[in-house]
């Protein structure tokens, strides 16, 4: 599942639009668990949140919870993981700053450092190991980052203070946001060797980039000359306003898969929530499957995974934008079909030995004539 799928349970707009303090861990939720990523394995990845509301980040496979520990700290909390297994998110450590991680089977937690500051957070992962996120370069400014595995690589701003990343893609191609010298926050995305490149508006003065897949195919909400926030995907050309494609709403893009398809959520000015998924230039408002709404995103395969919650945790739900002819099959499909086998082989059996039956009778009248 490509990208890693990036913080569900805190909804990455609310990330991405709201100004950051410092690099720091999103506000603490009521639930006891929280759960932030799945890959295709079904492997899942959260927090446990104790009576006196300190987290752990966890990983569950195969319904075995296993606590992934700190950096020396007392709390923890997982962001991502990829078809891979590694898992990203931040641990206080022994100082008391949140620091970013990368947790491998076999190998634990790895502290993944800072700009220069003191704390630093990591939000996505891609299925090759990039990882971005942000980071502290003083006690007062972060800036976007993207870690090859070995370095931690400082993306930059676009003339401002301030930076952050959304998401990376298997190429390391990063996008997220950056203030400008006049403070503005603006979408961006930075190639390997490129660097930084603002991303233009829907006529308005702020955006933000959330998601990009393989292709470099970015999506993301900019502001419209109205004030709205319009969903967009930017092909590398040009943009696409998606937004446009809803007359009501503000519209807000979270995920792309690797064929294009977009998801995302739409609010009106009541505060009703609805999610939206746009495929070969068609756009389909769907009620929101729970927080899903404000918080989908969608896999390489074009799988939309959500959270639904239920008695105060939140379990992963998946919806198929499309039926598959590859799809793999469930159990009740293998069931199904070797249920039927035995009556398809008796089927043709018979209507076989007819045939040749009828053959023969006919194959004999036209010797006897002969």
């Amino acid at each position: 599942m490509e990208n890693s799928m990036r913080l569900l349970s805190t909804t990455m707009l609310c990330l991405a639009i709201t100004c950051h303090a410092a690099a720091k861990p999103p506000p603490h939720e009521t639930a006891t668990t929280v759960m932030a990523d799945v890959n295709a394995a079904g492997d899942i990845v959260g927090e446990i949140s104790d009576e006196a509301g300190r987290r752990r980040a966890v990983l569950s496979r195969q319904g075995r919870v296993t606590d992934l520990g700190t950096l020396g700290g007392p709390e923890s909390y997982a962001s991502a993981i990829n078809d891979a297994g590694v898992i990203i998110g931040a641990a206080l450590d022994a100082s008391n700053a949140w620091r970013a991680f990368r947790y491998e089977p076999g190998q634990g937690m790895r502290d993944l450092g800072t700009l220069g500051g003191r704390g630093s957070n990591a939000i996505a992962i891609s299925s090759t190991g990039f990882v971005a996120g942000y980071a502290d370069v003083d006690e007062r400014d972060y800036h976007a980052f993207v870690h090859d595995g070995r370095t931690m690589r400082d993306l930059g701003t676009l003339g401002g203070r301030t930076s952050y990343a959304t998401d990376v893609n298997a190429a390391g191609v990063v996008v997220g946001a950056a203030q400008n010298a006049a403070g503005q926050r603006r979408a961006f995305v930075y190639r390997p060797g490129a660097g930084l490149a603002k991303l233009p508006t829907l006529g308005g003065k702020a955006g933000v980039a959330t998601a990009v897949n393989d292709h470099g195919v970015v999506v993301g909400a900019s502001t419209t000359a109205s004030g709205h926030w319009h969903a967009f995907l930017h092909d590398g050309t040009r943009m696409v306003d998606l937004g446009a494609l809803v007359p009501w709403g503000h519209t807000y893009a979270t995920g792309i898969s690797r064929d294009g398809k977009v998801v995302g959520s739409v609010r009106s000015g009541t505060g009703a929530a609805y999610a939206f998924i746009y495929a070969n230039g068609t756009m389909k408002v769907v009620p929101p499957l729970s927080d899903m709404g404000r918080s989908a995103k969608i896999s390489d395969d074009g799988d939309i995974v959500g959270a639904v919650r239920a008695g105060g945790h939140y379990k992963p739900v998946m919806m198929a934008t499309e039926q598959r002819a590859d799809a793999p099959w469930k159990p009740v499909d293998w069931l199904t079909f070797f249920s039927l086998l035995p009556v398809g082989l008796w089927v043709l059996w018979h209507v076989g030995r007819d045939l040749r039956d009828w053959w023969r009778e006919r194959a004999a009248r036209r010797i006897g004539l002969a």
